[in-house]
């Protein structure tokens, strides 16, 4: 007996059922399976990146543990603590009007959690927009370790 997907390839079939709703059952249930530690790590990691909207690295660093160690991109060295954070990203705070994380996706499991973002750096002297993924080690309330891994970059004039 014929069904209604017969003749429809992969993409297409994948297509209708991302539009019907569609979503398989292990991934409906991630959210609802979370521990309390979970969803309170899911939670240090969401203020964090909100908190990028102030432009105020002493709003942002509180989120991190003292010795935490920070990552840029896969291609950059770590650095490490609350200065080695302002080391790094400093200058994007004073160059930048406006900065935005926008949180497309993110997950918990364990410690562990891992967001899809788009950082905006809007600015008339350097702006950037950043797509990746960020991978955050949540201990004891804090972020311990944190790396970004890169999608994407755009800089506007280049």
């Amino acid at each position: 007996m014929d069904s209604p997907i017969d003749g429809l390839g992969r993409r297409s079939f994948i297509g209708v059922a991302l539009a019907s709703g569609f979503m398989p059952t292990g991934l409906l249930g991630a959210a609802e399976s979370q521990t309390e530690a979970e969803r309170a790590n899911l939670r240090v990691v969401t203020a964090f990146c909100a908190a990028w909207s102030t432009r105020d690295l002493d709003k942002i660093v509180p989120y991190l543990a003292d010795d935490s160690v920070y990552r840029m991109s896969e291609t950059t060295p770590p650095v490490t603590g609350h200065a080695g954070l302002t080391d790094r990203l400093g200058s994007w705070m004073q160059s930048s009007d406006r900065i935005v994380f926008e949180v497309l996706d993110t997950y918990a499991k364990g410690p562990m959690v891992i967001n899809h973002r788009i950082d905006r750096f809007e600015s008339k002297t350097r702006p950037l927009t950043w797509e990746g993924v960020g991978v955050f080690f949540v201990k004891d309330g804090k972020i311990q370790e944190w790396s970004d891994y890169t999608m994407r970059v755009v800089r506007p004039g280049q």
